[in-house]
């Protein structure tokens, strides 16, 4: 049998485009970085991007369709485990819940010849920044003339005294212009952004619910991850989402058997 050439060739071109994305993600490293956030090419008038996210969900992680106000089953089913009256149940639901994670695009210092790049953030980080800019005396950090570079630190689990790592910020008290206006090739970097949608799979909405069934019935853990984390999603080759169902049956659940409550919720319609 001949080797298939072509075959080998995409998927070659896939794991290049693949590479290539996660190159797209910043992470912080273990001691101090300075980073500055910048408008976002495809939102201009808000450069952070809220995305809901399943963590660990049978040893992977999904963008949630509840980013974008889509039915999710996931969802459906961890609002249903809550109202069973049981206390297990209510926990079980609680950790099925999408975990919010927030991007925004930087600049790097220090590696400003990498482009522009998305770094992601839990909740006490995206206060802190939301924080900052509320505050009279920063106001737009973000502005590409007039705005102030981020001193990021993070410490890990063990160096930082704690069990889960730590990312910390400080505002730098002098503004200063993002890139030199003299650069073009720098000026010319900040229009070149990639739209962060591209670089997650949306699941289906039936996808979702065969993923669930499987981590159901296997009873595995779900867990989110911390601030100063690694990207949460491995980004992917673009594709196109399906569409999704618009409904399903809402039926009462037992308050001790989870398989049976996921069978129920997904019951057809008689």
């Amino acid at each position: 049998m001949a080797l298939n050439i072509s075959a080998l060739k995409s998927k070659l071109n896939q794991l290049s485009n693949t590479n290539s994305n996660k190159n797209l993600f910043w992470k912080p490293k273990p001691g101090k970085q300075t980073v500055r956030i910048i408008p976002y090419k495809f939102c201009p008038e808000n450069p952070f991007m809220e995305l809901k996210f399943h963590y660990n969900l049978g040893g992977k992680t999904y963008i949630s369709p509840d980013s974008f106000n889509r039915p999710d089953p996931i969802v459906e089913f961890s609002n249903q485990m809550k109202k069973t009256g049981s206390k297990e149940d209510w926990q079980l639901g609680r950790k099925m819940e999408p975990k919010m994670r927030t991007y925004a695009p930087v600049i790097v210092r220090g590696e400003e010849d990498q482009g522009v790049r998305f770094w992601g953030f839990g909740k006490k980080v995206y206060q802190e920044i939301l924080g900052i800019i509320d505050d009279p005396d920063f106001g737009d950090i973000t502005d590409l003339a007039n705005g102030r570079d981020i001193t990021v630190e993070f410490k890990e689990a063990v160096s930082g005294g704690k069990d889960f790592p730590e990312t910390t910020i400080r505002i730098k008290p002098n503004p200063t212009p993002a890139v030199d206006p003299a650069n073009k090739a720098f000026m010319e970097m900040l229009t070149k952004q990639t739209d962060i949608l591209t670089l997650f799979e949306e699941k289906s909405y039936e996808d979702l619910k065969q993923i669930m069934n499987e981590w159901v019935h296997k009873m595995a853990p779900v867990d989110s991850d911390s601030d100063g984390g690694e990207a949460p999603v491995q980004p992917s080759t673009p594709k196109a989402s399906p569409s999704v169902a618009a409904s399903q049956t809402q039926t009462s659940t037992s308050t001790k058997d989870i398989e049976s409550a996921f069978d129920n919720l997904f019951a057809p319609k008689k």
